[in-house]
């Protein structure tokens, strides 16, 4: 009796490990197979593009005729803004301090000590005083002549090449609207030949005209906040100009009737 009863025990045993062993198995199993899902998910899961790859593709798309133009554009207009940023921001001076200091040189040295502290000075105001007091021994008239041509000058020079920035941001949309009806003229003529009107047909033809158009609007604005800020710095320039000229005639003037 104990050699059956053994025999089954024996049995139960080997069945109970087995199944222990199957079950582990079957669950490395398992988890292997959702590790190897998950890699292949994420190999094939296409990765998030960043702005400036969309930027990129999008422009090759539209065609390297137009948009080589726009890009081209784009390139000029921000040498020619920075290029005017530069000038301006050496051009600025504190106007408030050259006029103390120009009137204490004209009260204690006169006015060649004033011209020398002029022509040791950077920027168009110290410029335009220089001028003036170099005129000033020829009377206050010929002064005043000299600060007011030497001004229109001066303003020149500050608004040198601000056209040209002007220009690439009316031309910049232009080249985009003209690649836009070009590409719509190339999307009708297809449509002419197979004769019949597919939007699949036409819509790759149709992005890639309108593509041109944002490019160029795109160039347009970024090159507008520059120029604004250009010309409201010009603008700053120009007031401190004048109201210096002023002011210089008025030294000028206490200065002689001393």
């Amino acid at each position: 009796m104990k050699k059956p009863f053994s025999i089954l025990a024996v049995a139960g045993l080997f069945v109970t490990s087995t199944s222990i062993v199957s079950a582990k198995a079957i669950a490395g199993q398992m988890s292997a197979a959702l590790t190897t899902a998950a890699v292949v998910l994420q190999e094939e899961a296409p990765a998030a593009k960043g702005f400036t790859q969309v930027l990129k593709e999008q422009f090759i798309q539209g065609g390297a005729s137009f948009m080589g133009i726009v890009l081209l554009s784009l390139i000029l207009g921000l040498a020619v803004a920075i290029e005017r940023i530069i000038f301006l921001n050496l051009s600025t001076t504190n106007t408030a301090k050259l006029r103390e200091d120009v009137e204490a040189a004209l009260a204690s040295g006169g006015i060649e000590a004033a011209k020398e502290l002029c022509r040791n000075t950077k920027g168009p105001v110290a410029s335009i005083y220089y001028q003036g007091l170099d005129r000033a021994k020829e009377g206050i008239e010929s002064a005043e002549k000299a600060v007011v041509a030497y001004g229109g000058v001066q303003m020149g020079q500050l608004e040198k090449n601000v056209s040209w920035l002007s220009l690439f941001i009316a031309i910049a949309p232009m080249l985009g609207f003209m690649g836009t009806v070009i590409g719509m003229i190339q999307a009708f003529q297809k449509i002419a030949a197979v004769g019949n009107l597919s939007a699949s047909l036409i819509a790759g033809d149709i992005q890639v005209a309108l593509l041109t158009t944002v490019f160029g609007l795109i160039t347009a604005i970024i090159l507008q906040i520059f120029y604004n800020y250009i010309v409201a710095k010009i603008d700053s320039i120009i007031n401190d100009m004048e109201d210096s000229s002023i002011a210089l005639i008025d030294m000028l003037a206490a200065n002689t009737k001393k």
